[in-house]
C-alpha cells in the first residue's frame, strides 16, 4: 500500500482530532467580524478558497483567498491565515515576512519544526495528520475540518460520510474514463479544484474543475462518451441531464462535499494503479517548494 494510501484512510480520525484543536485554539484563529485574507500553494490554495467561502457565507466577516504568491500588497486585513503543511514553502514564508508587524497572521502547519512557526503571530500545529506522501490529502482535508470546527459546521456526521466514502467501492467505469471534470458551488469550488489536482498530481489525468453554472460556458464542450463529469455538492437543476445528452457520465455527490473529496483521492489512486503509475512518486513534482534565492 502506498504511503498516499494509508494517508488518505486515516481522515475520519483526524478530522475528529481537528474539531478538539478548533475548540483549544479558538484565539489563534479569526474573530466574527474580522477581515479575513486565507492564503496557499498548491493545494492548500484550494482549501483556502474553500475556507473562505464558507466563512464569509456564514456571516463571520469578509473573507478572500489567495495564492500566497498573488497576495494583494496594498488591500488591509485584520489577520491573515497561512495554510501550509511544510512550513517550508518559500512564497509562504515571504508573505509572513512582509507582513510581520504591520497584520495579525496565523499559520496552520504540520510541523512544529520548520521556520513557519518563527514566521507567524500565531501557529496552529496539525502534526497528527502530517504526511510522507508529496500527494497531500489528509492535511489539507484535517485543516480545512479545523477552519470548519471553528465555524461551528463541522459535525459527526461528517466523519460517518467520510468513512462511507473509503469503504464504498469506486465503479469500473469510472476509472476507465478518458477524462474527468469536477464542479462545486461556493465553497465546494475549491474542493473541485483540488479533486482535480489530485487526478493531475497522482494519475497524469487530463482533468478540469469549474463552478457549476460555468461549465454550460464552453466547458462541457469537451464532454462524450467516456469522460465523467462529478458534481460536488448540490447540482444545479437540469445540468446532470445536458451531461447525459452529450453521451458522458455523471457522477451525483450524494455524501459531504468534504467526503466527497475522498472518493476523489481515491480515484486518483485507483486511476494510478490502472495507469501503472506509482501516486508516491509523481512527475515533477517535491514535497516543498522551496525557491532558490525566494
Amino acid at each position: 500500500m502506498s504511503h498516499v494510501e494509508k494517508e488518505l484512510a486515516g481522515q475520519p480520525e483526524c478530522w475528529q482530532r481537528a474539531a478538539e484543536v478548533a475548540g483549544d485554539r479558538a484565539g489563534a484563529l479569526p474573530a466574527p467580524g474580522e477581515r479575513v485574507a486565507i492564503v496557499g500553494c498548491g493545494t492548500s490554495l484550494f482549501m483556502a478558497q474553500a475556507a473562505a467561502a464558507l466563512r464569509e457565507g456564514a456571516g463571520h466577516g469578509e473573507t478572500d483567498a489567495f495564492a500566497a504568491s498573488e497576495f494583494p500588497a496594498g488591500r488591509h486585513y485584520d489577520r491573515v491565515v497561512a495554510l501550509t503543511r511544510s512550513g517550508t514553502t518559500t512564497e509562504v514564508l515571504g508573505l509572513l515576512a512582509g507582513l510581520r508587524g504591520r497584520t495579525r497572521t496565523t499559520a496552520v502547519t504540520a510541523d512544529p519544526e520548520t521556520p513557519v512557526v518563527a514566521a507567524a503571530d500565531d501557529v496552529v500545529v496539525l502534526d497528527f495528520a502530517d504526511e510522507r506522501s508529496v500527494v497531500q490529502t489528509r492535511f489539507a482535508t484535517t485543516a480545512l475540518t479545523l477552519l470548519r470546527a471553528h465555524l461551528g459546521l463541522h459535525t459527526e456526521a461528517v466523519v460517518d460520510d467520510a468513512r462511507d466514502a473509503l469503504a464504498e467501492p469506486l465503479p469500473d467505469w469510472l476509472v476507465r474514463c478518458s477524462q474527468f471534470t469536477f464542479l462545486g458551488r461556493g465553497w465546494t469550488v475549491g474542493l473541485a479544484n483540488e479533486a482535480a489536482l489530485k487526478m493531475r498530481e497522482a494519475a497524469l489525468s487530463w482533468t478540469e474543475a469549474y463552478p457549476a453554472m460555468e461549465y454550460r460556458h464552453g466547458p462541457i464542450s469537451i464532454t462524450t462518451r467516456g469522460t465523467a463529469t462529478w458534481m460536488i455538492g448540490d447540482a444545479p437543476p437540469g445540468l446532470a441531464d445536458e451531461v447525459h445528452a452529450t453521451g458522458g457520465m455523471w457522477v451525483a455527490g450524494g455524501l459531504d462535499p468534504l467526503a466527497e473529496l475522498v472518493r476523489a483521492q481515491r480515484l486518483a489512486v485507483a486511476v494510478a494503479a490502472a495507469r501503472g503509475l506509482d501516486p508516491d512518486r509523481p512527475r515533477h513534482l517535491t514535497r516543498s517548494v522551496i525557491l532558490a534565492g525566494g
